[in-house]
């Protein structure tokens, strides 16, 4: 209160300044009320996420268990498992889909690489993609076609599937007619919808990491939890303070972050 006071009273004395003093103070006055205000939502924000953690149970200790959230809270995300192929024609202009699963933007770059290089003779190559359990990075490109009229439809029909990890190319030979806006539309989503039909779906976990660091004699104790909750070892360092890092389903992420916390006092 007595800081937006000060700042009030502030904003109050620019005002018996000349004109041009006067604006430029005001304007400084403002732009620090704003950054005051904007940094008491963050501190606030702060507050808020530390007090849902700690509700949730999640312990802060100099060593133990430290548990990597990601955003989204599903066990299962949905993907396809082998490549997809569909042709659709419209007016003499071919459209040949390719559904594939991939993993990472440098897998993605290859395969676009490769079919420019296959189909050098062909107008248009566009794509889109979509990575990640959370569905939170993709990319559409239109490839020289009007904007919005490749890419987006592409797009569209991987949303409207709920995949991920997926990129869809949708190659185009020109056929002498043109389609016209709606008609690329409907030609570059029919298309995209064919590959990803013929592409088999199939829904995995999600996992999240655990990282638990201990004293040597824990270590059979820490093993037995392991081995008892599924978990996959991804990396351990067992020099002068052990350490491992664990991958487990999402659902039982907390359940083994409190089952190796206990062994550290118990």
């Amino acid at each position: 209160w007595r800081e937006n006071a000060l700042f009030e009273e502030r904003e109050k004395n620019v005002f018996v300044k000349p004109n041009g003093q006067r604006r430029a103070c005001s304007n400084i006055v403002m732009a620090r009320k704003r950054t005051f205000r904007g940094t008491k939502k963050n501190n606030f924000f702060r507050l808020i996420v530390l007090f849902v953690l700690t509700l949730q149970g999640v312990p802060i200790f100099p060593h133990g268990a430290h548990l990597l959230y990601m955003h989204e809270m599903n066990d299962e995300y949905k993907t396809i498992d082998d490549i997809g192929q569909g042709v659709y024609t419209e007016k003499r202009s071919k459209f040949l889909a390719y559904a594939h699963p991939v993993n990472s933007i440098e897998q993605i770059k290859d395969l676009l690489a490769n079919y420019r290089k296959q189909h050098y003779d062909a107008r248009h190559v566009c794509y889109a993609y979509m990575l990640g359990p959370e569905r939170q990075d993709f990319r559409a490109n239109d490839d020289g076609e009007p904007s919005s009229t490749a890419g987006k439809p592409i797009l569209g029909q991987i949303n409207s599937h709920e995949l991920t990890n997926i990129l869809v190319v949708v190659v185009r030979y020109y056929g002498g007619v043109n389609l016209g806006t709606g008609g690329l539309i409907v030609a570059y989503r029919t298309a995209a919808a064919l590959a990803i039909d013929n592409a088999p779906m199939v829904s995995r976990l999600v996992e999240e990491t655990v990282s638990f660091a201990f004293p040597y004699v824990m270590m059979n104790s820490v093993m037995r939890v392991v081995k008892e909750s599924d978990a996959k070892i991804l990396a351990t360092n067992f020099e002068n303070t052990c350490e491992i890092k664990l991958s487990i389903v999402r659902s039982k992420a907390e359940e083994l972050l409190n089952r190796l916390n206990k062994l550290s006092f118990g």
